[in-house]
């Protein structure tokens, strides 16, 4: 009788649960193809569309041949992406130009902001209340270009659009964890600010569990976090970027989302979006998920002097990155 009632239970569970459909742009690239793998080993997903402007079908077929339930459809092409994103409800976007040594994130600027405006113009078209998740590069200005495109078209939703840092939280997490032996897994380190050198903050004093180090650590820890990306292009060697580490992050950031999405309570993840909390217009902070977005944004909280500082510094750099964002989209013909 019991195993009845559970059999019961387990079938009620997955008619409440929401089996989504998402997008991935950008989806034959150095990040786009790891991510889509982890997306679509996701139970929450049913549907995968992936695009980009070459390559797709073969990564499509590729993906389809893994035996999880999500089924998977390429599409290639500026004909296609109308198609690619209607009645999805989660858009993520990797698309765009990587780093190569000497460069940094707003080196990518020309090209990238092009490429993001085009596709979250696309967004506002097809699918206007689906959740978008930029991952392309320069995000302290790409989040900006996205809601002001977004504002073009009246389908602006603050609570719906969010840049993902999560790579730093995981550089974060992971790096905290070496230095003390801990469990990566176990390691909570927020981060805050924005998605681009000194713009990235780290609060240490807020890891979970409670770590400390001595100022001059601190600071070498910080830094590395801060250029942990620059790391990577220099192993990498004129190879790419962080691709990899970045999937997974965008992966994380994503299942994060859809589990809130799907009604799960205590969801919080840092991430880039409107903001109310400083200054800039524009700011990553926690944010607990829900079912629409963002539910509340947990804010700074209690800052060490040290981060506070952090957080002085970044504001010029952020601010004229958000604005060069805004006027991108202002001038655009």
């Amino acid at each position: 009788k019991r195993c009845c009632q559970l059999c019961h239970l387990i079938c009620i569970i997955r008619l409440i649960l929401l089996f989504l459909y998402i997008a991935v742009l950008g989806a034959s690239g150095g990040i786009g193809q790891p991510l889509s793998l982890l997306l679509k080993n996701s139970p929450l997903v049913s549907e995968l569309s992936l695009y980009d402007i070459a390559h797709t079908p073969g990564v499509a077929a590729d993906l389809s041949h893994i035996e999880t339930r999500a089924t998977v459809t390429g599409y290639m092409g500026a004909d296609q992406l109308g198609a690619a994103l209607k009645g999805c409800e989660v858009v993520v976007i990797p698309a765009g130009v990587p780093r190569k040594p000497g460069m940094t994130r707003d080196d990518l600027f020309n090209t990238n902001a092009t490429i993001v405006a085009t596709l979250a113009d696309a967004c506002a078209r097809h699918c206007p209340q689906a959740m978008i998740c930029i991952i392309s590069n320069p995000v302290n200005s790409t989040i900006p270009i996205t809601s002001e495109v977004m504002k073009k078209h009246g389908v602006y939703n603050p609570n719906r659009v969010f840049g993902v840092t999560t790579l730093d939280i995981v550089r974060a997490n992971t790096f905290v964890a070496e230095l003390k032996g801990l469990d990566p897994a176990r390691v909570n380190v927020p981060v805050v600010g924005g998605h681009a050198g000194k713009t990235i903050i780290p609060l240490i004093s807020r890891c979970t569990p409670k770590v400390e180090f001595p100022a001059d650590q601190l600071s070498a820890l910080t830094g590395r976090i801060q250029e942990a990306g620059t790391e990577v292009v220099k192993a990498k060697a004129g190879a790419g970027s962080a691709t990899l580490s970045m999937a997974y992050a965008g992966a994380r950031f994503t299942f994060s989302l859809l589990d809130a999405m799907n009604g799960k309570e205590g969801v919080v993840e840092c991430a880039f979006v409107r903001s109310e909390e400083t200054e800039c217009k524009y700011f990553s902070t926690p944010l607990l998920l829900g079912k629409n977005g963002i539910e509340k944004n947990l804010g700074l909280g209690k800052l060490s002097a040290f981060e506070e500082k952090l957080v002085a510094e970044a504001m010029d750099e952020l601010k004229g990155s958000i604005k060069k964002g805004e006027d991108f989209v202002t001038n655009m013909k």
